[in-house]
């Protein structure tokens, strides 16, 4: 039975899993728009046996928020050095670099980026992130990206197939035999 490659899925969240939009109110409270279907793709990563992670250098309640709905247990928010942020979250996972997936869309990704196994960005990342990364979406930021990110994952391991059948449907890959 095929296994996952990349155990662990490390997320930036803005400009990743949200549009890179903030919200504020009139009394500065922050508000994030998320899509659910990156949060189904995540609990798809979660079904097929992976560790997803979120990891963003700004701070707020609502990713603490979005993590605790999906069951994402690892946050580190407020990191200005996502590579020594990437580090921690490895050790505590237990998981080598190489066996982690990282998806980020700016400048500050890259040094995390460098250290994985490999790497996403949305079709909205900055050019140097899209230049660097192994897989760039079709979906924007927001919209979709970490979903595809995720099918993209699990097909290209063989796994798609394990997600379709919970739904009582067939895997595409069987069906083209």
């Amino acid at each position: 039975m095929p296994e996952l490659r990349y155990r662990a899925l490390i997320l930036d969240v803005d400009g990743t899993m949200t549009d890179g939009g903030l919200y504020l109110d009139d009394n500065g409270a922050q508000a994030k728009r998320f899509d659910v279907t990156d949060g189904s793709g995540i609990k798809y990563f979660q079904r097929a046996g992976g560790v997803v992670a979120f990891l963003t250098g700004r701070s707020s309640k609502v990713v603490d928020l979005r993590a605790a709905e999906l069951g994402v247990e690892l946050v580190i928010q407020g990191a200005l050095d996502k590579a020594s942020a990437l580090a921690e979250l490895l050790k505590r996972m237990n998981i080598p670099a190489n066996q982690a997936a990282y998806m980020g869309d700016d400048l500050p990704d890259l040094p995390a980026m460098r250290m994985c196994g490999y790497t996403m960005a949305p079709a909205n990342a900055a050019v140097e992130v899209r230049e660097a990364a192994d897989f760039v979406t079709i979906a924007a930021a927001g919209h979709g990206a970490v979903r595809e990110a995720v099918e993209h994952l699990l097909k290209s391991d063989g796994l798609w197939g394990r997600i379709l059948s919970r739904y009582g449907l067939p895997d595409a890959a069987e069906g083209a035999r």
